[in-house]
């Protein structure tokens, strides 16, 4: 899916000579129908009367036309849209889908923004009905996508899954509550909180609060998600989920960054080349495991900004993700920049 499809323009070539042609007569009538339909814009029904021929002719006639090259297609992107390097991204990544756009500014706030109306536009074009939507529960970006969506007249989702304990900071909490709520709202789906922090203090914890039968209930929720939306973190927490409670203490991040970790996907670390960074941090939390996040179909990724580059392509080499959406500062780097260690 792109935010615009690039236009297609249909152009009447000269013939050249070739010695399979279609008689003179043929030719010329092949080249008539090609200009009426492509140049002036008339119906088959109206060239089939002017002409009178039928309308099945008229169709065929088209085919053959292309078919020889007497008509060829040429596509022509609008301003603004990147598929070429879109598919260029697609293809060293081998990803499904990457949706690019331009950003007004530099700063995390003009990012955030231009990717959350793209990410609107995604989901509100993909989002057909029947999905079960796993969401992350402390990002900004989420939260500007939720904000840019428009209500749906029919429910386009089944329901929408917390990914990753919801429970927090008071001020933080109302955030990714509104975030689940609002999405559900948006598609008609049933939303399901998890009423649990991301991130606990022991094992112990951890199992304790797994053990709920409410938290239990969304947990096994997510072994029939259909698709994730997710933010990608770098090893520096974003202001939301640093004022949440959720992210690690400074001693933690040093002990992740001395493993190599370059960022995350709902607190699950990996390293430059996506590899899982195993550390004792992830008894503690209370969200999906890398294992459950791959096997889910979609895996959409809504990311951008310098500071979230690495993290960003890590992602794409480990084969965390198979959408994403991200500014076009992020995808000319990923595009120029040396490809290693893709897991298809």
């Amino acid at each position: 899916m792109k935010r615009d499809e690039p236009t297609a323009v249909a152009a009447v070539a000269p013939r050249r000579p070739n010695p399979r042609a279609p008689a003179s007569d043929l030719l010329r009538l092949l080249t008539k129908v090609a200009r009426l339909y492509h140049e002036r814009g008339m119906r088959q029904p109206q060239i089939a009367q002017q002409l009178h021929i039928s309308q099945p002719r008229v169709s065929r006639l088209l085919k053959q036309a292309a078919d020889i090259g007497i008509v060829r297609t040429v596509v022509v992107p609008p301003g603004g849209v990147y598929t070429d390097l879109e598919d260029a991204i697609e293809h060293r990544y081998a990803i499904d889908d990457v949706v690019v756009v331009e950003t007004d500014g530099d700063d995390d706030e003009d990012v955030i923004a231009a990717l959350g109306g793209a990410a609107a536009v995604y989901l509100e074009t993909t989002l057909t009905g029947g999905d079960r939507v796993g969401l992350s529960s402390w990002s900004a970006t989420l939260l500007a996508t939720v904000e840019a969506m428009r209500p749906r007249p029919l429910q386009v989702a089944e329901s929408v899954v917390q990914i990753i304990g919801g429970v927090g900071n008071a001020k933080a909490q109302v955030q990714a509550t509104r975030l689940t709520g609002r999405l559900a709202e948006l598609t008609s789906a049933v939303p399901a909180f998890l009423p649990a922090p991301g991130l606990v203090s022991s094992n112990a914890a951890r199992a304790a609060l797994a053990s709920d039968e409410m938290v239990a209930e969304v947990m096994s929720a997510w072994q029939r998600l259909t698709m994730v939306l997710v933010g990608v973190g770098s090893l520096e927490p974003s202001p939301l989920l640093r004022d949440s409670g959720n992210a690690i203490a400074a001693p933690e991040q040093e002990a992740l960054r001395s493993l190599h970790a370059v960022g995350d996907i709902c607190l699950r670390f990996f390293d430059e080349n996506g590899a899982l960074v195993k550390s004792p941090l992830d008894e503690r939390i209370l969200g999906i495991s890398a294992e459950q996040l791959r096997r889910i179909p979609r895996r959409v990724g809504v990311a951008g900004g310098r500071r979230k580059y690495a993290a960003i392509r890590a992602a794409l080499r480990g084969g965390w993700l198979s959408v994403l959406i991200t500014d076009i500062g992020v995808a000319r780097r990923l595009v120029e920049e040396p490809v290693q260690g893709v897991r298809a």
